[in-house]
Protein backbone atom coordinates (compact mmCIF):
# COMPACT_ATOMS: atom_id res chain seq x y z
CA UNK A 1 0.00 0.00 0.00
CA UNK A 2 1.29 3.34 -1.04
CA UNK A 3 2.21 5.60 1.77
CA UNK A 4 -0.37 8.40 0.01
CA UNK A 5 -3.28 5.94 0.37
CA UNK A 6 -2.27 4.59 3.89
CA UNK A 7 -2.12 8.76 5.04
CA UNK A 8 -5.21 9.48 3.67
CA UNK A 9 -7.14 5.97 5.09
CA UNK A 10 -5.22 7.68 8.45
CA UNK A 11 -6.81 11.08 8.13
CA UNK A 12 -10.31 9.29 7.07
CA UNK A 13 -10.26 7.53 10.44
CA UNK A 14 -8.70 10.60 12.52
CA UNK A 15 -11.06 12.93 11.00
CA UNK A 16 -14.24 10.90 11.75
CA UNK A 17 -13.16 10.03 15.26
CA UNK A 18 -12.41 14.10 15.98
CA UNK A 19 -15.79 14.98 14.37
CA UNK A 20 -17.78 13.01 16.22
CA UNK A 21 -16.60 14.25 19.45
CA UNK A 22 -16.33 17.85 18.39
CA UNK A 23 -19.71 17.80 16.20
CA UNK A 24 -22.53 19.29 19.19
CA UNK A 25 -20.05 22.64 19.02
CA UNK A 26 -19.97 22.31 14.95
CA UNK A 27 -23.92 22.17 15.15
CA UNK A 28 -24.32 25.10 17.12
CA UNK A 29 -21.17 27.39 15.89
CA UNK A 30 -23.19 26.50 12.19
CA UNK A 31 -25.92 27.91 14.05
CA UNK A 32 -24.31 31.38 15.47
CA UNK A 33 -22.98 32.03 12.03
CA UNK A 34 -26.07 31.73 10.20
CA UNK A 35 -27.81 33.90 12.86
CA UNK A 36 -28.60 37.27 10.92
CA UNK A 37 -29.15 40.17 13.12
CA UNK A 38 -29.42 43.70 11.81
CA UNK A 39 -28.24 46.50 13.69
CA UNK A 40 -30.55 49.03 13.04
CA UNK A 41 -33.75 46.71 14.53
CA UNK A 42 -32.04 45.13 16.81
CA UNK A 43 -29.17 47.40 18.57
CA UNK A 44 -29.07 46.08 22.36
CA UNK A 45 -29.48 42.23 21.22
CA UNK A 46 -26.15 40.19 21.48
CA UNK A 47 -25.28 36.37 21.11
CA UNK A 48 -25.95 34.24 23.71
CA UNK A 49 -22.95 31.70 25.37
CA UNK A 50 -22.55 28.46 23.53
CA UNK A 51 -23.31 26.59 26.61
CA UNK A 52 -26.62 28.56 26.96
CA UNK A 53 -26.87 27.52 23.19
CA UNK A 54 -26.39 23.64 23.70
CA UNK A 55 -28.82 23.75 26.85
CA UNK A 56 -31.58 25.56 24.40
CA UNK A 57 -31.28 22.88 21.38
CA UNK A 58 -31.55 20.28 24.15
CA UNK A 59 -34.49 21.58 25.69
CA UNK A 60 -36.46 22.39 21.98
CA UNK A 61 -35.29 20.11 20.04
CA UNK A 62 -33.46 16.84 22.14
CA UNK A 63 -29.99 15.74 22.67
CA UNK A 64 -30.45 14.73 18.50
CA UNK A 65 -30.63 18.28 17.73
CA UNK A 66 -27.24 18.48 18.50
CA UNK A 67 -26.53 15.97 16.03
CA UNK A 68 -28.66 17.01 13.33
CA UNK A 69 -26.80 15.68 10.24
CA UNK A 70 -24.23 13.89 11.40
CA UNK A 71 -24.28 10.98 8.73
CA UNK A 72 -23.96 12.64 6.12
CA UNK A 73 -20.88 15.17 7.98
CA UNK A 74 -19.25 11.93 8.63
CA UNK A 75 -19.42 10.93 5.29
CA UNK A 76 -17.68 14.27 4.09
CA UNK A 77 -15.24 14.11 6.82
CA UNK A 78 -13.98 10.45 5.96
CA UNK A 79 -14.22 11.72 1.95
CA UNK A 80 -12.39 15.32 2.67
CA UNK A 81 -10.19 13.90 5.23
CA UNK A 82 -9.65 10.55 2.54
CA UNK A 83 -8.89 12.82 -0.52
CA UNK A 84 -6.73 15.95 1.41
CA UNK A 85 -4.43 13.47 3.05
CA UNK A 86 -3.94 11.32 -0.30
CA UNK A 87 -3.66 14.04 -2.10
CA UNK A 88 -1.58 16.04 -0.12
CA UNK A 89 0.96 13.14 0.61
CA UNK A 90 1.24 12.82 -3.51
CA UNK A 91 2.11 16.39 -3.92
CA UNK A 92 4.50 16.71 -0.73
CA UNK A 93 6.26 13.36 -2.06
CA UNK A 94 6.70 15.46 -5.29
CA UNK A 95 8.01 18.40 -3.50
CA UNK A 96 10.60 16.44 -1.33
CA UNK A 97 11.61 14.86 -4.54
CA UNK A 98 12.14 18.13 -6.22
CA UNK A 99 13.90 19.23 -3.39
CA UNK A 100 16.07 16.40 -3.00
CA UNK A 101 17.11 16.86 -6.95
CA UNK A 102 17.61 20.64 -6.20
CA UNK A 103 20.18 19.53 -3.41
CA UNK A 104 22.33 17.05 -5.85
CA UNK A 105 22.39 20.27 -8.20
CA UNK A 106 23.83 22.20 -5.57
CA UNK A 107 21.12 24.43 -4.81
CA UNK A 108 18.98 24.09 -1.08
CA UNK A 109 19.59 21.87 1.64
CA UNK A 110 17.16 19.25 0.52
CA UNK A 111 14.20 20.23 2.85
CA UNK A 112 10.86 21.54 1.69
CA UNK A 113 10.62 25.03 2.00
CA UNK A 114 7.54 27.21 4.16
CA UNK A 115 6.50 28.41 0.18
CA UNK A 116 6.51 24.56 -1.33
CA UNK A 117 4.79 23.50 2.01
CA UNK A 118 2.00 26.46 1.32
CA UNK A 119 1.77 25.22 -2.35
CA UNK A 120 1.25 21.73 -1.43
CA UNK A 121 -1.47 22.19 1.04
CA UNK A 122 -3.50 24.97 -1.17
CA UNK A 123 -3.35 22.48 -3.83
CA UNK A 124 -4.52 19.06 -2.23
CA UNK A 125 -7.12 22.02 -0.22
CA UNK A 126 -8.24 22.79 -3.24
CA UNK A 127 -9.21 19.25 -5.00
CA UNK A 128 -10.44 18.26 -1.68
CA UNK A 129 -13.45 21.33 -1.90
CA UNK A 130 -14.09 20.96 -5.94
CA UNK A 131 -15.02 17.20 -4.72
CA UNK A 132 -17.06 17.60 -1.15
CA UNK A 133 -18.76 20.80 -1.11
CA UNK A 134 -22.34 19.34 -1.74
CA UNK A 135 -21.89 17.14 1.14
CA UNK A 136 -20.79 20.12 3.48
CA UNK A 137 -23.93 21.75 1.44
CA UNK A 138 -26.08 19.17 2.92
CA UNK A 139 -24.37 19.05 6.28
CA UNK A 140 -25.43 22.90 6.73
CA UNK A 141 -28.80 22.85 5.71
CA UNK A 142 -29.79 19.77 8.24
CA UNK A 143 -27.23 21.49 11.33
CA UNK A 144 -29.76 24.97 10.25
CA UNK A 145 -33.10 23.35 9.35
CA UNK A 146 -34.91 23.96 12.70
CA UNK A 147 -33.53 27.45 13.09
CA UNK A 148 -34.57 28.68 9.45
CA UNK A 149 -38.33 26.60 10.23
CA UNK A 150 -38.60 29.08 13.66
CA UNK A 151 -38.03 32.20 11.05
CA UNK A 152 -40.17 30.89 8.90
CA UNK A 153 -43.10 30.58 11.92
CA UNK A 154 -42.03 33.73 13.23
CA UNK A 155 -42.64 35.72 9.63
CA UNK A 156 -46.14 33.66 9.07
CA UNK A 157 -47.14 35.44 12.85
CA UNK A 158 -45.95 38.51 11.82
CA UNK A 159 -48.00 38.12 8.22
CA UNK A 160 -51.43 37.43 10.50
CA UNK A 161 -50.67 40.28 13.02
CA UNK A 162 -51.04 42.48 9.97
CA UNK A 163 -54.20 40.75 8.21
CA UNK A 164 -56.38 43.67 9.69
CA UNK A 165 -59.52 40.84 8.92
CA UNK A 166 -58.34 38.79 11.24
CA UNK A 167 -59.30 39.36 15.02
CA UNK A 168 -59.59 38.07 18.18
CA UNK A 169 -60.65 34.67 18.32
CA UNK A 170 -60.45 34.51 14.84
CA UNK A 171 -56.99 34.94 14.59
CA UNK A 172 -56.18 33.63 17.91
CA UNK A 173 -57.20 30.02 15.84
CA UNK A 174 -54.87 30.87 13.44
CA UNK A 175 -51.95 31.19 16.29
CA UNK A 176 -53.05 27.47 17.36
CA UNK A 177 -53.40 26.02 13.88
CA UNK A 178 -49.58 27.56 13.23
CA UNK A 179 -48.24 26.45 16.63
CA UNK A 180 -49.63 22.68 16.43
CA UNK A 181 -48.23 22.68 12.92
CA UNK A 182 -45.77 19.48 13.45
CA UNK A 183 -42.52 19.98 11.11
CA UNK A 184 -41.76 17.86 8.38
CA UNK A 185 -39.19 14.94 8.83
CA UNK A 186 -35.93 16.21 7.34
CA UNK A 187 -32.96 14.29 6.69
CA UNK A 188 -30.41 13.89 4.22
CA UNK A 189 -32.86 13.36 0.86
CA UNK A 190 -35.15 16.73 2.25
CA UNK A 191 -31.84 18.26 2.16
CA UNK A 192 -30.73 17.13 -1.73
CA UNK A 193 -34.01 17.85 -3.00
CA UNK A 194 -34.44 21.18 -1.10
CA UNK A 195 -31.15 22.28 -2.65
CA UNK A 196 -31.58 20.88 -6.22
CA UNK A 197 -35.23 22.33 -6.21
CA UNK A 198 -33.65 25.90 -5.61
CA UNK A 199 -30.55 26.15 -7.63
CA UNK A 200 -30.53 22.99 -9.48
CA UNK A 201 -27.43 21.13 -9.84
CA UNK A 202 -25.04 24.27 -9.11
CA UNK A 203 -27.09 24.90 -5.84
CA UNK A 204 -24.78 21.88 -4.04
CA UNK A 205 -22.13 23.98 -4.66
CA UNK A 206 -23.17 27.24 -3.61
CA UNK A 207 -20.17 29.00 -0.98
CA UNK A 208 -17.82 27.79 -3.22
CA UNK A 209 -15.74 31.14 -3.94
CA UNK A 210 -14.98 31.29 -0.15
CA UNK A 211 -14.91 27.76 0.34
CA UNK A 212 -11.73 27.83 -2.33
CA UNK A 213 -10.39 31.02 -1.08
CA UNK A 214 -10.15 28.95 2.50
CA UNK A 215 -8.12 26.56 1.22
CA UNK A 216 -5.32 28.66 2.85
CA UNK A 217 -6.77 27.59 6.00
CA UNK A 218 -5.36 24.03 5.75
CA UNK A 219 -2.25 25.79 3.81
CA UNK A 220 -1.23 27.63 7.30
CA UNK A 221 -2.39 24.77 9.18
CA UNK A 222 0.06 22.88 7.63
CA UNK A 223 2.48 25.03 6.93
CA UNK A 224 2.81 26.12 10.89
CA UNK A 225 2.23 21.97 11.54
CA UNK A 226 5.00 20.93 9.04
CA UNK A 227 7.56 23.96 9.76
CA UNK A 228 6.82 22.70 13.69
CA UNK A 229 7.77 19.23 13.09
CA UNK A 230 10.58 19.66 11.24
CA UNK A 231 12.00 21.73 14.16
CA UNK A 232 11.32 19.45 16.99
CA UNK A 233 12.69 16.86 14.68
CA UNK A 234 15.77 18.89 14.34
CA UNK A 235 16.33 20.14 17.86
CA UNK A 236 16.23 15.77 18.93
CA UNK A 237 19.00 15.66 16.21
CA UNK A 238 21.10 18.30 17.27
CA UNK A 239 21.02 16.98 20.84
CA UNK A 240 21.37 13.16 19.58
CA UNK A 241 18.74 11.35 21.38
CA UNK A 242 18.54 8.28 20.42
CA UNK A 243 15.19 8.63 18.52
CA UNK A 244 14.24 11.42 16.70
CA UNK A 245 10.46 10.52 16.87
CA UNK A 246 7.57 12.72 18.07
CA UNK A 247 5.39 11.75 20.61
CA UNK A 248 1.26 11.86 20.32
CA UNK A 249 1.32 14.58 23.28
CA UNK A 250 3.64 16.28 20.93
CA UNK A 251 1.85 16.07 17.91
CA UNK A 252 -1.39 17.17 19.72
CA UNK A 253 -0.21 20.78 21.10
CA UNK A 254 2.16 21.27 17.49
CA UNK A 255 -2.12 20.30 16.21
CA UNK A 256 -3.71 22.46 18.05
CA UNK A 257 -1.05 25.75 17.70
CA UNK A 258 -1.46 25.51 14.01
CA UNK A 259 -5.22 24.95 13.67
CA UNK A 260 -5.67 28.20 15.72
CA UNK A 261 -3.27 30.11 13.73
CA UNK A 262 -5.47 28.78 10.46
CA UNK A 263 -8.67 29.37 12.04
CA UNK A 264 -8.39 32.93 13.58
CA UNK A 265 -7.15 34.06 9.95
CA UNK A 266 -9.65 32.28 7.65
CA UNK A 267 -13.25 32.37 10.52
CA UNK A 268 -14.87 35.88 7.96
CA UNK A 269 -14.63 33.15 4.73
CA UNK A 270 -16.49 30.45 7.39
CA UNK A 271 -19.31 32.58 8.24
CA UNK A 272 -20.10 34.29 4.87
CA UNK A 273 -19.95 30.65 3.32
CA UNK A 274 -22.26 29.22 6.03
CA UNK A 275 -24.38 32.22 5.40
CA UNK A 276 -24.64 31.18 1.67
CA UNK A 277 -25.12 27.37 2.06
CA UNK A 278 -27.78 28.20 5.02
CA UNK A 279 -31.87 28.07 3.24
CA UNK A 280 -32.05 31.90 3.32
CA UNK A 281 -35.90 31.64 5.11
CA UNK A 282 -33.19 31.68 7.87
CA UNK A 283 -33.78 35.57 8.08
CA UNK A 284 -37.21 37.30 7.71
CA UNK A 285 -35.23 40.44 6.37
CA UNK A 286 -34.61 40.39 2.70
CA UNK A 287 -31.81 42.62 3.05
CA UNK A 288 -30.09 39.91 5.16
CA UNK A 289 -30.92 37.39 2.01
CA UNK A 290 -27.59 36.66 -0.08
CA UNK A 291 -27.62 35.93 -4.07
CA UNK A 292 -23.45 35.32 -4.19
CA UNK A 293 -20.02 35.61 -2.13
CA UNK A 294 -19.82 39.67 -2.64
CA UNK A 295 -23.71 40.21 -2.15
CA UNK A 296 -23.25 38.68 1.37
CA UNK A 297 -20.26 40.67 2.05
CA UNK A 298 -21.65 43.72 1.25
CA UNK A 299 -24.79 43.33 3.25
CA UNK A 300 -22.99 41.96 6.22
CA UNK A 301 -21.39 45.24 6.56
CA UNK A 302 -23.77 47.35 5.97
CA UNK A 303 -26.66 45.35 8.03
CA UNK A 304 -24.54 44.22 10.59
CA UNK A 305 -21.06 45.80 10.97
CA UNK A 306 -17.99 43.76 10.71
CA UNK A 307 -18.29 42.05 14.10
CA UNK A 308 -20.57 39.23 12.25
CA UNK A 309 -17.66 38.23 10.46
CA UNK A 310 -16.70 36.67 13.85
CA UNK A 311 -20.01 35.32 15.43
CA UNK A 312 -19.21 32.26 17.22
CA UNK A 313 -15.62 32.59 16.37
CA UNK A 314 -14.81 31.68 20.42
CA UNK A 315 -16.78 28.45 19.61
CA UNK A 316 -15.19 27.43 16.59
CA UNK A 317 -11.59 27.93 18.12
CA UNK A 318 -12.78 25.23 20.79
CA UNK A 319 -13.92 22.97 18.41
CA UNK A 320 -11.49 23.68 15.30
CA UNK A 321 -8.85 23.15 17.28
CA UNK A 322 -9.77 20.07 19.57
CA UNK A 323 -10.90 18.50 16.48
CA UNK A 324 -7.67 19.02 14.46
CA UNK A 325 -5.59 17.73 17.71
CA UNK A 326 -7.45 14.70 18.27
CA UNK A 327 -7.08 14.08 14.16
CA UNK A 328 -3.20 14.57 13.53
CA UNK A 329 -2.79 12.66 17.21
CA UNK A 330 -5.05 9.85 15.94
CA UNK A 331 -3.72 10.09 12.54
CA UNK A 332 0.04 10.00 13.10
CA UNK A 333 -0.84 6.50 15.21
CA UNK A 334 -2.32 4.67 12.81
CA UNK A 335 0.33 5.24 10.12
CA UNK A 336 2.81 4.59 13.18
CA UNK A 337 1.13 0.84 13.96
CA UNK A 338 0.14 0.57 9.92
CA UNK A 339 4.15 0.54 9.73
CA UNK A 340 5.05 -1.62 12.69
CA UNK A 341 2.48 -4.28 11.29
CA UNK A 342 4.10 -3.91 8.05
CA UNK A 343 7.50 -4.73 8.97
CA UNK A 344 6.32 -7.46 11.14
CA UNK A 345 4.51 -9.19 8.09
CA UNK A 346 7.96 -8.42 6.39
CA UNK A 347 9.66 -10.32 9.06
CA UNK A 348 7.24 -13.17 9.37
CA UNK A 349 7.43 -13.66 4.85
CA UNK A 350 11.12 -13.82 5.13
CA UNK A 351 11.21 -16.50 8.35
CA UNK A 352 8.95 -18.41 5.69
CA UNK A 353 10.63 -18.08 2.72
CA UNK A 354 13.99 -19.16 4.84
Amino acid sequence: MSNALVNGLAGAGGGMIAQILTYPLQSVNTRQQTERIAKKSQPNKSSSSTLFQILEVIRSEGIGGLYSGLKPSLLGTATSQGIYYYFYQVFKNKAESIAATNKRKGLGDGTVGMFSWLVVAALAGALNVLFTNPIWVLVTRMQTHTQAEQKILEAKKEALLRDSSLTGSSLHDKFRELESTKPNPYGTLHAAYEVYNEAGLMGFWKGIIPTLIMVCNPSIQFMIYESSMKYLKAKRADKKQSSNTVTALEVFLVGAVAKLGATVTTYPLLVVKSRLQAKQEISTNNSLRYSGTMDAIVKMIQYEGFSCFYKGMSTKIVQSVFAASVLFMIKEELVKLYATLAKKSQKILLTRSN
